[in-house]
């Protein structure tokens, strides 16, 4: 089996937020599809993620307790993310009578209520995140991003099992 170092995990990580972060991008100002709120929350995982990521193939710490550390609060901003993509996918299974109504834009909510206040709101759903607007294989968007905050999982997993190890 390879050994990877702590900074080359932290840079695959880095990598692969950086690709969906592209493609999110390319299918936002090349495709013409509009993120929903919760579309946007996920970007901000996927950035929070990346974040860490760059923090920690910097700052590549020697010792156990940095490396849990990164670890960590990478998995944090990766399970963040997925728990927000499967509320996305659960949110566009339900049957068309029970799919909440739409609510106000993110823009507007963001400038008269408090953040709590936004969370909750994008998180119990409106029915814009309800669209299907493209899918790919069978899968929509929030399944295929769903799947990449899965696969970006294994950076994490790999700091906190390169953390442990020894």
């Amino acid at each position: 089996m390879m050994s990877y170092s702590f900074r080359s995990v932290a840079l695959a990580g880095l990598a692969f937020c950086v690709l969906m972060m592209a493609v999110a991008l390319g299918l936002e100002h090349i495709g013409g599809f509009a993120p929903c709120p919760l579309c946007i929350f996920q970007r901000v995982a996927v950035i929070a993620a990346g974040i860490v990521f760059a923090i920690a193939a910097i700052h590549s710490p020697a010792g156990r307790v940095g490396k849990v550390i990164y670890g960590l609060l990478s998995l944090i901003a990766v399970g963040t993310g997925a728990f927000i993509a499967g509320r996305h996918v659960w949110l566009q299974g339900l049957p068309a009578d029970e799919v909440p109504s739409c609510g106000p834009g993110l823009d507007y909510m963001m400038d008269i209520l408090p953040m709590q206040d936004v969370v909750a709101m994008v998180l119990t759903g409106s029915g814009e995140c309800a669209n299907i607007d493209f899918s790919l294989l069978g899968l929509s968007l929030p399944a295929w991003t769903l799947l990449g905050f899965f696969i970006l999982a294994i950076a994490p997993l790999r700091l906190l099992w390169l953390a442990m190890k020894r």
